[in-house]
Protein backbone atom coordinates (compact mmCIF):
# COMPACT_ATOMS: atom_id res chain seq x y z
CA UNK A 1 0.00 0.00 0.00
CA UNK A 2 1.55 3.42 -0.80
CA UNK A 3 1.46 4.92 3.04
CA UNK A 4 2.93 8.30 1.31
CA UNK A 5 0.41 8.98 -0.56
CA UNK A 6 -2.42 8.05 2.00
CA UNK A 7 -0.48 10.37 4.01
CA UNK A 8 -0.29 13.02 1.66
CA UNK A 9 -4.44 12.83 1.04
CA UNK A 10 -5.19 12.72 4.65
CA UNK A 11 -3.56 15.53 5.28
CA UNK A 12 -4.89 17.43 2.53
CA UNK A 13 -8.39 16.18 3.28
CA UNK A 14 -8.56 18.13 6.89
CA UNK A 15 -7.25 20.80 5.60
CA UNK A 16 -10.12 21.04 3.34
CA UNK A 17 -12.49 19.29 5.38
CA UNK A 18 -11.78 22.81 7.19
CA UNK A 19 -12.84 24.78 4.62
CA UNK A 20 -16.09 22.99 4.33
CA UNK A 21 -16.35 23.23 7.85
CA UNK A 22 -16.12 27.23 7.29
CA UNK A 23 -18.26 26.72 4.89
CA UNK A 24 -20.84 24.82 6.71
CA UNK A 25 -20.90 27.05 9.34
CA UNK A 26 -22.27 29.92 7.01
CA UNK A 27 -25.03 27.51 5.99
CA UNK A 28 -26.13 26.82 9.62
CA UNK A 29 -25.81 30.25 10.96
CA UNK A 30 -28.75 31.42 8.39
CA UNK A 31 -30.76 28.63 9.08
CA UNK A 32 -29.98 28.92 13.26
CA UNK A 33 -31.49 33.04 12.94
CA UNK A 34 -33.98 32.54 10.23
CA UNK A 35 -35.03 28.39 9.82
CA UNK A 36 -33.97 28.75 5.90
CA UNK A 37 -32.09 27.27 4.37
CA UNK A 38 -29.89 29.48 1.81
CA UNK A 39 -29.64 27.26 -1.57
CA UNK A 40 -27.80 30.32 -2.78
CA UNK A 41 -24.56 29.70 -0.25
CA UNK A 42 -22.28 28.28 -3.44
CA UNK A 43 -22.96 31.63 -5.26
CA UNK A 44 -21.80 33.30 -2.47
CA UNK A 45 -18.43 32.04 -2.85
CA UNK A 46 -18.41 32.58 -6.05
CA UNK A 47 -19.11 36.06 -5.97
CA UNK A 48 -16.92 36.64 -3.43
CA UNK A 49 -14.07 34.96 -5.40
CA UNK A 50 -14.73 36.79 -8.77
CA UNK A 51 -14.56 39.98 -6.65
CA UNK A 52 -11.24 39.23 -5.63
CA UNK A 53 -10.15 38.65 -9.02
CA UNK A 54 -11.53 41.38 -10.31
CA UNK A 55 -10.04 43.70 -7.77
CA UNK A 56 -6.30 41.92 -8.23
CA UNK A 57 -6.66 41.83 -11.81
CA UNK A 58 -8.28 45.02 -12.99
CA UNK A 59 -6.67 47.59 -10.31
CA UNK A 60 -3.39 45.53 -9.57
CA UNK A 61 -4.13 45.55 -5.75
CA UNK A 62 -1.73 43.61 -3.39
CA UNK A 63 -3.49 40.74 -2.29
CA UNK A 64 -4.18 41.68 1.40
CA UNK A 65 -5.77 45.02 -0.02
CA UNK A 66 -7.83 43.28 -2.44
CA UNK A 67 -8.72 40.43 -0.16
CA UNK A 68 -9.86 42.93 2.92
CA UNK A 69 -11.97 45.39 -0.11
CA UNK A 70 -13.99 41.80 -1.35
CA UNK A 71 -14.69 40.91 2.45
CA UNK A 72 -15.89 44.95 3.24
CA UNK A 73 -17.90 44.26 -0.75
CA UNK A 74 -19.66 40.95 0.41
CA UNK A 75 -20.48 42.43 4.29
CA UNK A 76 -22.77 44.99 1.92
CA UNK A 77 -24.04 42.57 -0.20
CA UNK A 78 -24.79 40.38 2.47
CA UNK A 79 -27.23 43.60 4.37
CA UNK A 80 -28.64 44.56 0.97
CA UNK A 81 -29.45 40.86 -0.24
CA UNK A 82 -31.30 40.51 3.13
CA UNK A 83 -33.11 43.48 3.31
CA UNK A 84 -34.12 44.13 0.15
CA UNK A 85 -34.77 40.64 -1.12
CA UNK A 86 -35.54 38.24 1.82
CA UNK A 87 -37.51 40.83 4.49
CA UNK A 88 -39.91 41.13 2.63
CA UNK A 89 -40.65 37.36 2.78
CA UNK A 90 -40.57 37.56 6.65
CA UNK A 91 -43.89 35.86 7.76
CA UNK A 92 -44.45 34.24 4.60
CA UNK A 93 -44.24 30.00 4.33
CA UNK A 94 -40.72 28.79 4.88
CA UNK A 95 -40.92 27.39 1.70
CA UNK A 96 -41.70 30.21 -0.18
CA UNK A 97 -37.95 31.95 1.21
CA UNK A 98 -36.16 28.40 0.15
CA UNK A 99 -37.71 28.99 -3.28
CA UNK A 100 -36.39 32.75 -3.47
CA UNK A 101 -32.37 31.58 -2.50
CA UNK A 102 -32.68 28.46 -5.52
CA UNK A 103 -34.00 31.52 -7.65
CA UNK A 104 -31.13 33.96 -6.36
CA UNK A 105 -28.83 30.60 -7.05
CA UNK A 106 -29.99 30.61 -10.70
CA UNK A 107 -29.56 34.64 -11.00
CA UNK A 108 -26.52 34.48 -9.84
CA UNK A 109 -25.12 32.05 -11.68
CA UNK A 110 -26.25 33.93 -14.90
CA UNK A 111 -25.67 37.14 -13.75
CA UNK A 112 -21.72 36.00 -13.38
CA UNK A 113 -21.33 34.17 -16.51
CA UNK A 114 -22.54 37.52 -18.31
CA UNK A 115 -20.19 39.87 -16.06
CA UNK A 116 -16.89 37.31 -16.61
CA UNK A 117 -17.61 34.53 -18.86
CA UNK A 118 -17.66 30.82 -18.64
CA UNK A 119 -14.26 29.87 -19.05
CA UNK A 120 -11.88 29.88 -15.63
CA UNK A 121 -9.01 32.84 -14.95
CA UNK A 122 -6.61 32.23 -12.35
CA UNK A 123 -5.62 34.50 -9.78
CA UNK A 124 -2.62 36.39 -9.96
CA UNK A 125 0.56 34.44 -8.70
CA UNK A 126 0.16 35.36 -4.70
CA UNK A 127 3.02 33.37 -2.81
CA UNK A 128 6.75 33.11 -3.93
CA UNK A 129 6.75 29.77 -3.35
CA UNK A 130 3.70 27.54 -4.30
CA UNK A 131 4.35 24.68 -1.86
CA UNK A 132 6.05 23.64 1.29
CA UNK A 133 7.20 20.50 3.02
CA UNK A 134 5.99 19.33 6.51
CA UNK A 135 7.30 15.99 7.83
CA UNK A 136 8.34 14.76 4.54
CA UNK A 137 4.80 15.66 2.90
CA UNK A 138 4.05 18.57 -0.03
CA UNK A 139 1.67 21.20 1.05
CA UNK A 140 0.22 23.87 -1.13
CA UNK A 141 0.85 27.79 0.22
CA UNK A 142 -2.65 28.66 -0.38
CA UNK A 143 -3.72 25.70 1.87
CA UNK A 144 -1.42 26.70 4.83
CA UNK A 145 -3.34 30.12 4.51
CA UNK A 146 -6.28 28.13 4.16
CA UNK A 147 -6.12 26.60 7.52
CA UNK A 148 -4.75 29.44 9.51
CA UNK A 149 -7.55 31.36 8.30
CA UNK A 150 -10.13 28.99 8.71
CA UNK A 151 -9.18 27.86 12.35
CA UNK A 152 -9.23 31.82 13.09
CA UNK A 153 -12.70 32.15 11.46
CA UNK A 154 -14.07 28.96 13.86
CA UNK A 155 -12.21 30.63 17.12
CA UNK A 156 -14.41 33.93 15.80
CA UNK A 157 -17.43 32.61 15.86
CA UNK A 158 -16.78 30.40 19.20
CA UNK A 159 -16.09 33.94 20.81
CA UNK A 160 -18.95 35.68 18.79
CA UNK A 161 -21.83 33.30 19.77
CA UNK A 162 -20.52 32.88 23.97
CA UNK A 163 -19.04 36.67 24.22
CA UNK A 164 -20.40 38.85 22.18
CA UNK A 165 -23.90 40.78 22.55
CA UNK A 166 -25.06 40.32 18.96
CA UNK A 167 -23.70 36.35 19.23
CA UNK A 168 -26.11 35.72 22.55
CA UNK A 169 -29.12 38.16 20.68
CA UNK A 170 -28.53 35.68 17.71
CA UNK A 171 -28.68 32.50 19.76
CA UNK A 172 -32.22 34.36 20.96
CA UNK A 173 -33.44 34.91 17.95
CA UNK A 174 -32.82 30.92 16.50
CA UNK A 175 -34.18 29.87 20.18
CA UNK A 176 -37.43 31.75 20.16
CA UNK A 177 -37.77 34.99 17.79
CA UNK A 178 -40.91 36.19 19.43
CA UNK A 179 -39.21 35.69 22.75
CA UNK A 180 -36.03 37.60 21.76
CA UNK A 181 -38.19 40.50 20.62
CA UNK A 182 -40.02 40.87 23.43
CA UNK A 183 -36.56 41.27 25.30
CA UNK A 184 -35.94 43.90 23.23
CA UNK A 185 -33.41 41.81 20.12
CA UNK A 186 -34.01 43.77 16.76
CA UNK A 187 -34.97 40.23 14.99
CA UNK A 188 -34.29 41.93 11.12
CA UNK A 189 -30.44 43.44 12.42
CA UNK A 190 -30.25 39.99 13.48
CA UNK A 191 -31.06 38.46 10.37
CA UNK A 192 -29.15 41.44 8.03
CA UNK A 193 -26.33 40.09 10.33
CA UNK A 194 -26.36 36.49 9.70
CA UNK A 195 -26.48 36.92 5.90
CA UNK A 196 -23.60 39.40 5.89
CA UNK A 197 -21.72 36.95 8.12
CA UNK A 198 -22.21 34.15 6.04
CA UNK A 199 -21.78 36.04 3.06
CA UNK A 200 -18.38 37.27 3.80
CA UNK A 201 -17.17 33.70 5.69
CA UNK A 202 -18.53 32.06 1.67
CA UNK A 203 -15.86 34.94 0.22
CA UNK A 204 -12.70 33.76 2.02
CA UNK A 205 -13.46 30.09 1.39
CA UNK A 206 -14.69 31.13 -2.47
CA UNK A 207 -11.09 32.97 -2.62
CA UNK A 208 -9.00 29.97 -1.26
CA UNK A 209 -10.71 27.68 -3.69
CA UNK A 210 -10.24 30.13 -6.49
CA UNK A 211 -6.30 30.74 -5.97
CA UNK A 212 -6.13 26.79 -6.00
CA UNK A 213 -8.22 25.88 -9.34
CA UNK A 214 -8.87 29.25 -10.88
CA UNK A 215 -12.39 31.18 -10.42
CA UNK A 216 -15.40 29.92 -12.92
CA UNK A 217 -19.12 28.88 -12.21
CA UNK A 218 -18.03 25.61 -11.28
CA UNK A 219 -16.91 27.31 -7.71
CA UNK A 220 -20.68 27.32 -6.97
CA UNK A 221 -20.88 23.56 -6.90
CA UNK A 222 -19.07 24.17 -3.55
CA UNK A 223 -22.66 24.68 -1.92
CA UNK A 224 -23.54 21.67 -2.74
CA UNK A 225 -20.47 19.83 -1.64
CA UNK A 226 -20.72 20.79 1.84
CA UNK A 227 -24.41 20.06 2.21
CA UNK A 228 -24.16 16.54 3.46
CA UNK A 229 -21.53 17.92 6.05
CA UNK A 230 -23.98 20.30 7.29
CA UNK A 231 -27.08 17.48 6.88
CA UNK A 232 -24.15 14.96 8.57
CA UNK A 233 -23.54 17.59 11.63
CA UNK A 234 -26.61 18.55 12.20
CA UNK A 235 -28.66 21.58 10.70
CA UNK A 236 -28.79 23.88 13.54
CA UNK A 237 -25.06 22.98 15.19
CA UNK A 238 -22.36 24.93 14.53
CA UNK A 239 -20.24 22.27 16.01
CA UNK A 240 -21.36 19.34 13.97
CA UNK A 241 -20.89 21.74 11.30
CA UNK A 242 -17.44 21.84 11.62
CA UNK A 243 -16.86 18.06 12.14
CA UNK A 244 -19.07 17.36 9.44
CA UNK A 245 -16.87 19.15 6.82
CA UNK A 246 -13.77 17.96 8.29
CA UNK A 247 -15.36 14.27 7.83
CA UNK A 248 -16.25 14.79 4.58
CA UNK A 249 -13.40 16.05 3.66
CA UNK A 250 -11.68 13.17 4.40
CA UNK A 251 -13.87 11.07 2.96
CA UNK A 252 -13.40 12.40 -0.06
CA UNK A 253 -9.63 12.25 0.14
CA UNK A 254 -9.33 8.70 1.26
CA UNK A 255 -11.81 7.35 -0.97
CA UNK A 256 -9.66 9.35 -3.59
CA UNK A 257 -6.67 7.04 -2.59
CA UNK A 258 -8.72 3.99 -2.72
CA UNK A 259 -10.46 4.45 -5.59
CA UNK A 260 -7.10 5.02 -7.61
CA UNK A 261 -4.67 2.16 -6.03
CA UNK A 262 -7.46 -0.02 -5.92
CA UNK A 263 -10.97 -0.39 -7.49
CA UNK A 264 -10.45 2.42 -10.23
CA UNK A 265 -13.73 3.47 -10.72
CA UNK A 266 -13.39 6.59 -11.02
CA UNK A 267 -16.23 8.55 -9.58
CA UNK A 268 -15.85 7.96 -5.83
CA UNK A 269 -14.34 10.79 -4.94
CA UNK A 270 -17.38 12.79 -5.45
CA UNK A 271 -20.14 9.94 -4.42
CA UNK A 272 -18.73 8.91 -1.60
CA UNK A 273 -19.34 11.65 1.19
CA UNK A 274 -22.90 10.90 0.07
CA UNK A 275 -23.04 7.53 0.53
CA UNK A 276 -21.67 7.81 3.76
CA UNK A 277 -24.56 10.55 5.07
CA UNK A 278 -27.54 7.94 3.62
CA UNK A 279 -26.01 5.23 6.40
CA UNK A 280 -25.09 7.78 9.21
CA UNK A 281 -28.67 9.76 8.87
CA UNK A 282 -30.17 6.22 8.79
CA UNK A 283 -28.86 5.96 12.14
CA UNK A 284 -28.90 9.25 13.14
CA UNK A 285 -31.81 11.70 11.46
CA UNK A 286 -30.82 14.64 12.59
CA UNK A 287 -27.86 14.69 12.13
CA UNK A 288 -24.53 14.17 14.88
CA UNK A 289 -25.27 17.00 16.75
CA UNK A 290 -28.19 18.06 15.50
CA UNK A 291 -31.38 18.84 17.90
CA UNK A 292 -34.20 16.21 17.71
CA UNK A 293 -37.81 18.28 17.53
CA UNK A 294 -40.38 16.16 19.06
CA UNK A 295 -44.75 17.36 18.40
CA UNK A 296 -47.18 16.47 20.51
CA UNK A 297 -50.21 16.15 19.06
Amino acid sequence: MQWDLLLQLTLNGLIVGTLYGVVAMSFVLIYKASQVVNFAQGEFLLIGAWACWWLLTEFQLPFVWGFLLTLVFMTVFGVLLQVIVLRPMIGEPVISVIMVTIGLSIFFQALMKWMFGVFAQPFPPIFETQAVRIAGLEVQSVYLLSLVISLAIMAAFAWFFTASKYGLAMRATAFDQQVAQSLGISVRMVFAMAWAISAVVSAVAGVVVGVVNGVSSGLSFYGIKVFPAVILGGLDSVLGAVLGGIIIGLLENIAHFFDSTILHWGNMFQIAPFYVLIVILMIKPYGLFGTKNIERV
